[in-house]
């Protein structure tokens, strides 16, 4: 069993408010989630209203299609406009790795 995890940091474009930000996170982590079939959350940056640190982890029998979920995943994030990828964290682990 391989398991991935990816969290990206980002900056939100002409965003005012807590409001606003959900606005705009809350349809990125559903659609993450649709797409890839991987859960997804908000994981930092809570209190602040332009950035936002999103998390996403996906489990696979093979190494293969954990990395490729994580790279569709993360040019997915990158290719929206209204974000900035700021930075990503990313971690590939096998169940016998410990």
């Amino acid at each position: 069993m391989w398991t991935g995890s990816l969290e990206f940091d980002l900056l939100l474009d002409d965003v005012h408010s807590l409001k606003e930000k959900r606005s705009l996170v809350r349809p990125l982590i559903a659609e993450l989630h649709r797409r890839f079939s991987v859960s997804a959350a908000e994981s930092g940056h809570l209190d602040l209203h332009r950035r936002a640190a999103v998390g996403i982890a996906v489990v696979a029998a093979d190494r293969a299609h954990v990395v490729e979920v994580l790279d569709a995943a993360e040019r997915l994030v990158a290719g929206r406009p209204e974000v900035q990828l700021l930075s990503t964290r990313r971690r590939v682990q096998s169940s016998e790795d410990e």
